[in-house]
């Protein structure tokens, strides 16, 4: 079967709320798919439409369209969040194969590829499923959508710890949320690690509930909700 006539990719991505569905503009892509929601990120007063995917990570001038910057470096099936330190951006992907690229947007301009802008890259470990999440000044990351964390330094990439198994934890689909230097990482069969935050690996507890879980957890105040497969939770302090 050609493929060609089954991936016709393009954005449609910015439209007039003053004329609800007129499309302001649309770009033609060369990918074959991502999974990823876009992300806006507001850079001396202009906003980028940033979109990591498969072929390249595009950031687009969210008036024009225009590609503002442009690299490669991700491995297929791009679904991970990208998550923001400051001025710079982490991409990550992990399925059949594994990186993570952390841009300075301050630096990004044109084709950033084998450019200063291109801070620092990591290719181990990384997720395939779940979102990184950074608390303080550090980036950690689940292995593939397994129960492995990784801990690196924002700044750097430095690594703190590495692959640090969550016990009871085997497949994880959601992504890990963090508050009060906590890390809360649901897995697909019900446990959940609480993780500590910090250079150091240590786990706080372990809880099991009775249910499956493949959404990612919400923060609200004081409360925790957990969407299951049985049930919806709240867990409150």
């Amino acid at each position: 079967m050609d493929e060609t006539n089954i991936y016709k990719p393009y954005s449609r991505v910015y439209c007039d709320v003053d004329r609800p569905g007129k499309d302001i503009w649309k770009i033609n892509r060369d990918e074959r798919t991502t999974w990823v929601t876009p992300y806006i990120f507001e850079y001396e007063g202009k906003a980028q439409l940033i979109i990591s995917a498969t072929g390249k990570i595009r950031a687009y001038n969210i008036e024009s369209g225009d590609v503002i910057w442009e690299c490669s470096g991700l491995t297929r099936n791009v679904i991970p969040m990208p998550v923001v330190y400051k001025n710079i951006i982490y991409f990550m992907s992990g399925f059949r194969g594994s990186a993570l690229l952390a841009v300075d947007i301050s630096k990004a301009k044109g084709d950033i590829n084998n450019s200063d802008a291109i801070v620092w890259k990591y290719d181990q470990n990384t997720p395939y499923t779940p979102s990184p999440i950074l608390l303080d000044d550090k980036l950690y990351f689940l292995r593939s959508n397994k129960g492995y964390l990784t801990c690196l330094d924002a700044a750097d990439g430095k690594e703190n710890y590495m692959i640090q198994k969550l016990e009871g934890i085997q497949d994880i689909f959601a992504s890990p949320v963090g508050a009060n230097n906590r890390i809360y990482i649901p897995g697909a069969n019900g446990t959940f690690s609480v993780v500590k935050g910090g250079s150091e690996f240590e786990v706080l507890a372990i809880n099991t509930l009775d249910d499956g879980f493949h959404a990612s957890p919400v923060i609200i105040g004081n409360n925790l909700y957990l969407r299951g497969f049985k049930y919806l939770y709240c867990i409150s302090k």
